[in-house]
């Protein structure tokens, strides 16, 4: 009778232990510093303030980073007992990040969770979490600690520790987030896990028809109204308070731009327009979006079909045009047949009456090359390196023309670029000024595209004080004139920069700091920017080398050309109208 009470006493215990190593979350509850040192029921796991530390200790964390620096452990337990510190604790374990409702519309906030790790779990006494958008300076943190007579065994690695709220958070930001087991160790490796997040979109959070900047219209319908094109669509909610929007079509080496005005008390869900003007045949890509600054847009395409008079037309044209193509064509090759005998005989002739000898041949190209003399780019082992800087104040279609002649110039052009849009990772993690002024140092050449809009900004910046962090690439000009100037004091070689303007810019546009730096206006100097950058002469006595797809004509013969040339054209109509 004894040994079975004896037997269900030991199960009892068993089951006890192991449910207090079972999986459970602990969420941080309001309590003291002086709390966690006494042991006192209910503390547990903690959140300690800024203010309790002061009250505490008798000494402040908020100049050092916003308090997130990791504070040694005997500043908090160690003063009673020293031993307590003097252990190593591994990294936290499984850190997740769960988004949580925010009433705010224009932010998110976020809830951090984690496990402690089963190396050094017994010594472990509490966790800081640090939360900072990438490319930021602004560090929020949280300090928790653990009960100070409380030991932890590897049967309590499953428990799921979480943070307090983070909220205030910018959407479509990408943050990185930080939990370190304390105390912190001697040796600073390991004690750490980092993971990074984005934060949800507006339409991810509020839905699409509560985003202004994100709306764009979802329900297009198109059909073919005689000769004329007829589109139908939604029209943005009215809290939105979106009024106008526009459409713009491309095709057959033509644009058009519409501004469109619906009339709400007719009806307030969808409008529809005409496409004017479009040619029979023609396959065109539209665009639909609000008017208004950085609009997402709605691309549709479209063909204005023949009727059935205009076919009917053409079917009987046919067979008289077919019959004068054929003769043309027997005429073209009865004609080129007879040159071709004639040149023949004519260089026989030629042949047997004269020997020309190898070395006068060469002799004779070597003093008078052909006028068009084409040289291929071939790959180097070593292109240079071009950075290109451009201000954005001009609107998205001069940013787009910026993006397509950094693509011309590396594909045709045996050039390394450099653009920001291309490397938005490293940008996060150093800064903006920070990458530019990195890429200024390793490139071979720096190119800055000038605009109305970069001297205009720079202009109303000598008058009034604006955020710096909004006038990022009025302190990249900043630079490089510096550069430019203390190169010119110094006499060294200023072939290194260089400005550039599209044909909607002026001379003018050029800030004065930047004069003293080469200038081209693109494409039309194309020939002369390779010059530049590979250092080839393209005329000496009795030749000029033509270098192949980068003349002023040549260059729209491949794709990357054609499509800078249509950026340039929307950039001009859309800033100089």
């Amino acid at each position: 009778m004894y040994s079975g009470r004896l037997a269900l006493a030991s199960f009892l215990v068993s089951v006890f232990v192991g449910a207090q190593g079972a999986k459970t979350s602990f969420r941080p509850r309001n309590c003291t510093l002086q709390c966690i040192r006494q042991g006192t029921p209910g503390c547990e796991y903690c959140r300690i303030s800024k203010e309790d530390v002061q009250s505490t200790l008798g000494f402040t964390s908020a100049g050092l980073f916003g308090g997130c620096v990791p504070w040694p452990c005997q500043s908090f337990l160690g003063q009673q007992q020293p031993e307590i510190c003097q252990h190593y604790v591994h990294a936290p374990q499984n850190v997740t990040i769960k988004f949580v409702d925010d009433p705010n519309s224009k932010y998110d906030t976020v809830v951090v969770s984690w496990s402690p790790s089963q190396y050094g779990v017994a010594f472990l006494r509490g966790f800081q979490v640090t939360l900072q958008a990438l490319g930021g300076t602004q560090i929020s943190c949280q300090l928790f600690l653990i009960q100070n007579n409380l030991s932890l065994s590897t049967a309590h690695v499953h428990r799921v520790y979480y943070s307090d709220s983070f909220s205030h958070l910018s959407l479509g930001t990408q943050y990185a987030v930080t939990v370190m087991a304390l105390p912190v160790p001697e040796l600073w490796d390991k004690f750490y896990h980092s993971k990074l997040f984005f934060t949800r979109t507006c339409p991810e959070k509020n839905r699409l028809e509560h985003c202004k900047k994100d709306w764009y219209p979802r329900h297009v319908e198109v059909h073919q109204d005689s000769q004329d094109i007829v589109v139908t669509f939604n029209l943005a909610p009215e809290n939105l308070g979106i009024s106008r929007y526009f459409s713009a079509c491309f095709g057959g080496g033509s644009r058009s731009y519409e501004i469109i005005h619906p009339d709400f008390s007719v009806n307030s869900t969808h409008h529809t327009y005409r496409l004017l003007n479009l040619h029979t045949g023609t396959n065109y890509t539209c665009e639909i979006a609000a008017d208004i600054v950085d609009a997402v847009r709605k691309t549709f395409f479209v063909q204005v079909q023949y009727n059935s008079k205009e076919y009917s037309a053409l079917h009987k044209e046919a067979p008289s045009l077919a019959l004068i193509l054929s003769v043309g064509v027997l005429l073209t090759a009865s004609l080129a047949a007879v040159f071709v005998i004639l040149c023949q005989k004519r260089l026989r002739k030629k042949k047997a009456k004269t020997e020309i000898r190898p070395d006068s041949i060469e002799e004779y190209y070597d003093k008078h090359l052909e006028e068009q003399q084409c040289v291929v780019l071939t790959n180097s082992t070593r292109p240079p390196e071009l950075l290109i800087c451009y201000s954005s104040n001009d609107g998205p279609a001069h940013v787009r023309a910026v993006l397509k002649l950094a693509t011309f110039l590396q594909k045709h052009m045996a050039t390394q670029v450099h653009l920001d849009l291309w490397d938005a990772l490293n940008i996060m993690e150093e800064g903006d000024l920070g990458w530019y002024c990195r890429k200024i140092k390793e490139s071979d050449f720096v190119m800055v595209i000038c605009s109305r809009g970069l001297n205009q900004k720079q202009q109303s910046q000598r008058k009034e004080e604006d955020n710096p962090a909004e006038n990022t690439s009025l302190a990249i000009i900043a630079i490089i004139g510096e550069e430019i100037c203390r190169a010119k004091a110094l006499g060294q070689d200023l072939s290194k920069y260089m400005t550039a303007i599209f044909e909607y810019s002026k001379q003018s546009d050029i800030p004065p700091m930047l004069n003293l730096a080469s200038n081209y206006i693109l494409p039309e100097d194309f020939p002369l920017l390779f010059s530049h950058l590979h250092a080839v002469a393209l005329q000496k006595p009795g030749a000029y080398m033509r270098v192949e797809n980068i003349s002023e004509n040549e260059y729209l013969k491949v794709p990357a050309g054609v499509a800078l040339h249509l950026a340039i054209q929307e950039a001009k109509i859309l800033i100089t109208g």
